[in-house]
């Protein structure tokens, strides 16, 4: 529980975004909620001007908002530029989310060489592997697997059934959610004609993963392990749920990649990228900085400046995409019929 004066400033501390207390400060809140559900006790905020008509029946002690928007409120208040920054800031303060106890399970097995410090926390059946590194204050869930030689950083959790492949290196703070691999083989095979038919031969995998502090990873999510050098994935990076990051992918600093998107290995994303869901980005290419890629968009060739990007076909009744669809595929007879009326004109 917090008071009202205690979150504006840590909302400031932490965002640097300057903030005004309006009404009592001294009031407490224990749990944010939404416009429409909020009561005593409990916060909520305000990130789109649109929804301001529903303040009028918020029962919530206090309101994150934009200054503008305070005619519309006459309660207590926090006003600030970006109030979405200050809801998650409120939000972590508040959370929730249940902690594991600081202890080892008996059902877990764990390395004899591997040294655990006091405040780590490690679920039933989890198996860590010679050589691991953990840092203070990991927490790991259940049925995890840990390889030889990977290193958790501090502070860093995983949840439940994930697989951390050997040679592995994660961040600080980091968080992997349920169900993901990280350091599995990547796709990598040598063709071979046998007798006319095309067999393939494996290529050892041998590099490994690198994590940045204060990455998030979805639920099963695949990132795999490096062909010879590593697969890279920077700092405050946040990847969703069911992503496929091939071998050698390098992830720039900040960047965003939404639920169900696939990278083929060795391309290059830069920083501050933001990609969204079911994309599909081919092999071998470079991503600029701060480009941002709309949802269900194939990239089959470089991206060299910032800017959107989109292909993917929008949602139309069926009669109208049937009818566009036998349009293209007239679309190279109406191209040739144009090109010969140019050419006798």
């Amino acid at each position: 529980m917090y008071t009202l004066q205690q979150l504006a400033d840590k909302i400031t501390e932490r965002t640097g975004i300057e903030t005004k207390l309006i009404g009592d400060g001294s009031v407490s809140i224990d749990k944010i909620s939404t416009i429409a559900k909020a009561g005593t006790q409990q916060i909520t905020f305000l990130a789109n001007s649109k929804y301001k008509k529903h303040l009028a029946e918020c029962q919530a002690t206090a309101v994150i908002l934009d200054e503008s928007d305070m005619d519309a409120w006459s309660g207590a208040a926090i006003t600030m530029k970006n109030p979405y920054a200050g809801f998650a800031i409120v939000a972590q303060l508040l959370d929730t989310t249940p902690a594991q106890e600081k202890n080892v399970h008996h059902s877990a097995v764990v390395a004899a060489d591997v040294k655990l410090p006091e405040s780590v926390a490690i679920g039933a059946n989890t198996v860590i592997e010679s050589g691991v590194e953990i840092g203070e204050n990991v927490q790991i869930g259940a049925g995890c697997y840990l390889g030889q030689g990977t290193i958790v950083g501090a502070e860093t959790r995983l949840w439940p059934n994930v697989t951390i492949y050997h040679d592995v290196k994660i961040g600080t703070q980091c968080v992997i959610h349920a169900g993901s691999v990280v350091g599995a083989d990547g796709f990598g095979y040598a063709p071979q004609q046998i007798e006319g038919d095309q067999h393939w031969i494996k290529i050892p995998q041998v590099g490994g993963v690198v994590i940045g502090d204060n990455t998030e990873i979805g639920a099963s999510t695949t990132i795999d392990r490096g062909a010879i050098d590593d697969t890279i994935i920077g700092r405050g990076v946040i990847i969703d749920n069911q992503i496929q990051l091939g071998h050698n992918v390098m992830v720039g600093d900040y960047t965003a990649i939404a639920a169900g998107t696939m990278v083929a290995g060795s391309t290059v994303i830069g920083a501050n990228v933001t990609i969204g869901g079911a994309c599909a980005i081919a092999g071998h290419l470079s991503i600029a900085d701060k480009a941002f890629i709309t949802g269900r968009t194939l990239v089959i060739k470089d991206i060299k400046e910032a800017g959107v990007y989109s292909s993917g076909m929008p949602a139309a009744t069926n009669k109208e995409w049937r009818n566009n669809t036998a349009r293209y595929r007239k679309l190279t007879e109406l191209f040739d019929r144009v090109k010969q009326l140019e050419q006798t004109s």
